[in-house]
Order: structure tokens, then C-alpha cells, then sequence
């Protein structure tokens, strides 16, 4: 929820609320398969019935019925494929290589950089840690040998 929780509530209150359970859908189901029911099948016995998909309580009827008209915009309409291998066997070399560099050059436009002052604290940060580590292994070098010096003698 955001700082400002009466935006959220307003929000919430215009969203239609979704079912919870898997009776509820089923009962949302059966309640639109009996509002758009129009040629006179019996959904109201379908309605009890319903367990599984919309499909099996639809009204029977002609398959142009059934099919929601296409859209005058396009949309309804599957999108074309493409045959994607026919266009990269017919570019050339130097074609790919200036898609490649466009797309890396994309991708770097999507980077979040760090400014100057967060660079600096992260390279502090590794610096400090390399000399910690350098440090350690140092000073176990220096164990080891005073142990074997110890062991074995001079």
C-alpha cells in the first residue's frame, strides 16, 4: 500500500472483485453462461452441471454464431509468422555485424549507470576488501612457515 492509503481504497473499490474460490468461479461461469444464453438451450440445468470449462455448458448452435465478430481495426486476427531463417541466411556478414552492434548499443541504453559518488564508495569497498584478504593470506603465509620452521627446525 502507498504512504497515501485512500488513493489505494478508491482504487480498490472501482477494480471488480475476482472470486476466491473455486465455487465462486464456477458460479460466475454459470451465471454468465445463463445471462448469454439466447437460442433457448437449457442453461439453467447446465448451470448445476458446470465443473469443468465454459465450453462444455456453451449453447449449441451454428459456429458463426458462436464466433465473435472481427474487429474493423485488425485485432481478432492471428499475427502473420515470419520466416525468420530465409532473412538471416540472406544477409550478409557486414549486415549482421551492424544489427549486433545496434542491439548491444539498445541494451547499454537500458543500463542503470552508477554516478560518480556511488563508483567511488563501491571501489573503496573492493579496495579495502583486496587489502583484508592480501593482509590475511599474508599473515597465514607467515604462520605456516614460523609452524614448519618449528617442526622440522633450521
Amino acid at each position: 500500500m502507498s504512504e497515501d492509503g485512500e488513493k489505494d481504497q478508491e482504487r480498490a473499490d472501482k477494480r471488480p472483485s475476482r472470486p476466491d474460490t473455486a465455487a465462486a468461479r464456477r458460479a460466475r461461469r454459470a451465471s454468465a453462461n445463463q445471462a448469454g444464453a439466447s437460442n433457448g438451450s437449457d442453461s439453467a440445468s447446465d448451470a448445476g452441471k458446470n465443473t469443468g470449462s465454459a465450453k462444455r455448458s456453451a449453447p449449441q448452435g451454428k459456429a458463426s454464431e458462436r464466433k465473435p465478430a472481427a474487429k474493423p481495426d485488425g485485432k481478432g486476427k492471428p499475427t502473420p509468422k515470419r520466416n525468420n531463417r530465409t532473412e538471416t541466411k540472406q544477409r550478409s556478414p557486414f549486415a549482421r555485424i551492424g544489427r549486433f552492434v545496434r542491439e548491444v548499443w539498445g541494451e547499454l541504453r537500458k543500463v542503470i549507470w552508477p554516478t560518480r559518488k556511488q563508483m567511488v564508495t563501491y571501489t573503496s569497498v573492493v579496495l579495502v576488501f583486496l587489502v583484508f584478504m592480501v593482509a590475511l593470506v599474508a599473515g597465514l603465509d607467515y604462520v605456516f612457515l614460523e609452524g614448519v620452521d618449528v617442526v622440522f627446525g633450521d
